[in-house]
């Protein structure tokens, strides 16, 4: 019996849907398709592989929506980075007989999953897969947050706010505020300030059994916690979120011919001098 192919593809990219237009006789002669659009929020159907065409923000969105189906995913950049989202449509020519004959095993990223419960009712849920992030938003003072770990007391952070990333998101927003870079498959916490008001506060990781208790003590106007940089949802003072390792791993098959490090150092530029030449990327 042939398996079932979900594609999940962005068409607000350029060139997706011509892309995927031309792929779908040659993808249909290796399985069952169902196509779907990135905007569907509705649960996935049973598949044996996903492939998402779009970039590695579409894949996060993926993810949270997969990953308790058991599904493994396939990025196809079709974006800019394309740090997880790491095939290029050539590349997945190459590969997906290979994927599909289980040759390439997938990786198991763990997820976190968030809860606000919010003084006025407004409550929110979500799963996360790459962070959590609370910002100041407008006016743009300052905020407040008391922070605290299985009940423990951490910190009182004061600044621009707080991330709280998986492995995966390690490399998003959690690094460029100062987070250290974690191997995607480890089972770790992240915790990073953002533009904290003292010296002396710095990222921390923590054991992905943690529960972190954030309490909004002092926030602005604007101030929301936003999950994976795509869903967000307004923060009040007073509203507690609690952030703790999901029930799901999310699945993702990884290049066959790349690793994390190569990735650092082709995608990201990591430890190069100025003068430094990427290495070539894989030719399909």
């Amino acid at each position: 019996m042939p398996p079932t192919i979900l594609i999940i593809a962005n068409n607000d990219k350029p060139g997706v849907a011509g892309e995927l237009e031309r792929l779908r006789d040659w993808l249909g002669q290796r399985g069952k398709l169902v196509i779907q659009s990135n905007r569907d929020g509705s649960p996935p159907p049973p598949a044996q592989l996903c492939i998402v065409f779009g970039g590695d923000g579409t894949l996060l969105a993926a993810a949270r929506r997969v990953a308790c189906a058991g599904i493994p995913l396939v990025g196809v950049n079709m974006g800019k980075l394309g740090f997880l989202a790491d095939y290029s449509v050539q590349h997945l020519q190459r590969h997906l007989d290979d994927i599909l004959a289980g040759k390439v095993a997938p990786t198991e990223r763990m997820m976190l999953e968030v809860q606000v419960r919010s003084p006025r009712g407004a409550d929110f849920s979500s799963p996360v897969a790459n962070d959590v992030s609370i910002t100041a938003g407008p006016p743009f003072r300052m905020i407040e947050l008391h922070v605290a770990k299985d009940g423990e007391n951490v910190a009182t952070y004061m600044g621009d706010g707080v991330v709280v990333a998986t492995p995966t998101g390690s490399t998003g927003y959690t690094l460029s505020a100062g987070g250290p870079i974690v191997e995607p498959q480890a089972e770790v916490i992240v915790l990073t300030p953002v533009a904290p008001h003292s010296l002396s506060l710095r990222p921390m990781v923590l054991r992905s059994d943690s529960v972190i208790t954030i309490t909004a003590q002092h926030v602005n106007p604007g101030t929301a916690l936003v999950v994976d940089g795509q869903i967000s949802t307004p923060l009040q003072a007073g509203a507690q979120v609690a952030i703790r390792r999901a029930a799901c791993n999310a699945r993702v098959v990884p290049h066959p011919g790349r690793t994390f490090f190569s990735r650092l150092t082709s995608k990201l530029q990591w430890a190069q001098s100025p003068h430094h030449q990427a290495p070539a990327e894989e030719q399909p």
